[in-house]
């Protein structure tokens, strides 16, 4: 995700990101707050047993309309960055010190955000989740940029299809697997025969 973000070209910035509402820019800075998150969350240790894992810890919610108070503020939050460039170093920063939070962590050890116990080694696997989606939106109008790397494609897909209750079709990639799922693209007529029963219940925005 931070090599994706330092290969942004100045005008990249300025293009729409997968996100309803929001620029390239915005979802940065958006990464910038996750990235925030998780450095908070693997230092605030809990002592009671966990009440959710990776997959109970995601919310099914409706679809973003981009009206949301919270998603209405990081544009502007956004653009206090002014230059490009101060933006993709606050990430760079940020996003390199959870990295490494994260590789110093004990999977084991229990810590507590969103109103919820749960493992550090399920709260990261929550997060290859939400990073893999926001990687696929950093880069759906830049056709030319570097995709997620297999292994996170195949772990976020992994747990959408828990979360689903179901396995998603084989003839659907990774990438596809996971823009359907989660309604970042439209099924064709033929990929909505393959889902069957599955179709009724996607997609499934996570919160």
């Amino acid at each position: 995700m931070r090599t994706a973000v330092d290969g942004l070209s100045e005008q990249d910035w300025e293009r729409p990101s997968g996100c309803t509402g929001w620029l390239v820019r915005d979802l940065v800075c958006h990464l910038v707050i996750d990235a925030q998150d998780v450095l908070i969350t693997l230092v605030t240790p809990a002592e009671t047993e966990p009440t959710v894992d990776s997959v109970t810890y995601w919310n099914l919610v409706e679809p973003p309309t981009g009206e949301d108070p919270l998603d209405a503020l990081i544009p502007r939050l956004a653009a206090a960055y002014g230059e490009p460039r101060w933006l993709k170093f606050h990430f760079d920063d940020v996003g390199s010190a959870a990295g490494r939070a994260a590789e110093l962590a004990d999977p084991g050890v229990r810590v507590s955000t969103r109103d919820e116990v749960l493992t550090v080694g399920d709260y990261l696997s929550a997060y290859v989740v939400e990073w893999t989606l926001h990687h696929l939106d950093l880069i759906a109008h830049l056709p030319s940029a570097a995709e997620p790397p297999a292994e996170t494609l195949a772990a976020a897909r992994a747990s959408l299809e828990k979360i689903a209750g179901a396995p998603i079709p084989a003839l659907f990639s990774d990438k596809d697997a996971l823009l359907v799922g989660t309604g970042r693209r439209v099924p064709t007529d033929a990929e909505k025969a393959a889902l069957g029963e599955l179709a009724e219940r996607i997609p499934l925005v996570l919160g």
